[in-house]
């Protein structure tokens, strides 16, 4: 123990002598920013650097690592969520502020200003739920929250394989401030292990901070949960799994081979491109244990959409995968960790003006009409709440347009947007349609396609 903590204090002792140096290029490449973070080693710092720029919306179209003795060089090509260099010296000053600072890495709450931001940590209580998925069940959830006068202000939502995570930051009704009182926050999680039919509730008094932050601690619960070791029970039907996911989706490609000569273990990743896939990939690796010595990322538009990554690695022990058991674990939660964030259902915005239990009126709508909740992100900013959901019906096919026609009626005066289908990567020029009525334009969806259609839905 002794040892351990001489070499933890080694280990601070080199990175205050030698700090990093990060350089901001907007000149050396003609569609990216350029930037190349030198950094003494330490495992996660890779996953803390993308962290940084994931908090700020930034996409990650190329990336090269290398770890070179105690020294890791990353670099990144980023662009806007436009596809543009960034301009905005505010923006470029905070990029360099948090990845020189060690401070501003393991902070865990973003210091930018983000959309829809949390509660300062103080003002909110965090709860994280795990178990088993089932229709209805975050109505169910958020209604208990209610019935306790609890307010979500911030919330993430995933499910994959029959499993749910979730993360709420909540508050008093009353004082709009944490609840610290330990015998309320029993009843909460009495209640909701009630909900969970004892499946692993766990209340905690300590927010997670952004929505990259309640991002990392999902994958960390769904991996603790297991979801990713249940895929698969071997046999015929495995080896047809191991190709498609349920919805008949090509599953992403993931290889692990030896790299005997230099005692590494090489994963390379091949899929479809979207955002934050380089961050989820990365939550995997570094919650399995893996180091990442050395890494190409190749993820830019016009490459068929299709993303590269391919990794080094080595257990946090010096050792490559050493057993087939190994190497498939960490297949599989290579292709959970990207499936998770790739919804398949139909994408809901829903607006309206924030109160107590306006989340379980909506969730309730939802679990009235058989929609099932695949993803949620709820939000709060000055007064208003700002949800997106991705649905799908109890069975987990597309929903039809009857149903949205009765979920919008049932809503009332709540804005809802209806997106596009989820998984689609194409983003056209919505149509906007305003009424002061029922919705009837969705009733044409049944013989359509959802992709592409707004549908802005309020009362004068």
């Amino acid at each position: 123990m002794v040892a351990e903590e001489d070499d933890d204090e080694y280990a601070k002792l080199v990175r205050r002598m030698n700090p990093p140096r990060v350089v901001i290029d907007n000149d050396s490449c003609d569609n990216a920013t350029v930037i190349r973070v030198d950094r003494v080693k330490k495992h996660g710092i890779l996953l803390e650097a993308v962290q940084v720029l994931v908090d700020l919306n930034l996409v990650i179209t190329k990336a090269y690592i290398s770890a070179d003795g105690n020294w890791f060089m990353h670099v990144f090509n980023v662009t806007d969520q436009d596809g543009s260099k960034l301009q905005n010296k505010e923006v470029i000053d905070h990029i360099q502020k948090c990845l020189e600072s060690e401070d501003c890495l393991a902070s865990p709450a973003a210091t930018w200003p983000t959309y829809g931001a949390a509660p300062a940590e103080d003002q909110s209580t965090c709860i994280e739920l795990t178990g088993t998925d089932r229709p209805g069940l975050l109505s169910e959830v958020c209604a208990v929250l209610a019935s306790l006068s609890c307010n979500i202000v911030k919330a993430e939502v995933w499910t994959h394989e029959r499993r749910a995570a979730a993360v709420f930051q909540i508050t008093d009704e009353i004082t709009g401030l944490a609840i610290r009182d330990a015998g309320r926050l029993s009843r909460v999680q009495e209640l909701l292990r009630t909900v969970m039919h004892g499946d692993g509730t766990c209340v905690d008094g300590v927010p997670v901070g952004g929505a990259a932050r309640a991002e990392r601690r999902l994958h960390q619960l769904m991996l603790d949960d297991g979801g990713a070791a249940r895929g698969g029970a071997g046999g015929e039907e495995d080896a047809v799994a191991g190709e498609y996911d349920r919805c008949g989706r090509a599953r992403p490609k993931v290889v692990v081979m030896d790299c005997t000569e230099r005692q590494y273990t090489i994963v390379i990743l091949r899929c479809r491109d979207r955002p934050k896939l380089l961050f989820d990939t990365l939550c995997a690796l570094c919650d399995l244990h893996y180091v990442v010595f050395h890494g190409t990322v190749d993820a830019e538009r016009g490459s068929k959409e299709d993303a590269y990554q391919e990794y080094y690695v080595r257990h946090v022990n010096g050792h490559p995968v050493r057993s087939d058991t190994e190497r498939l674990r960490l297949v599989r939660c290579l292709e959970a960790a990207v499936e998770r964030r790739a919804s398949d259902g139909l994408e809901l915005e829903v607006r309206t003006e924030d109160r107590v239990g306006v989340l379980s009126e909506i969730t309730r709508v939802f679990r009235e009409n058989s929609l099932s909740i695949i993803r949620a992100a709820i939000a709060t900013r000055d007064g208003t709440a700002e949800d997106t959901f991705y649905v799908s019906d109890a069975y987990g096919n597309p929903v039809d347009g009857r149903t949205m026609d009765a979920v919008g009626e049932q809503l009332g005066d709540v804005v809802l947007r209806v997106k596009k289908r989820g998984g689609g990567s194409s983003s056209h020029d919505a149509k906007t349609v305003a009424e002061g009525g029922a919705v009837s334009v969705l009733g044409s969806l049944i013989k359509g396609s959802f992709q592409g259609l707004r549908l802005i839905r309020s009362y004068s």
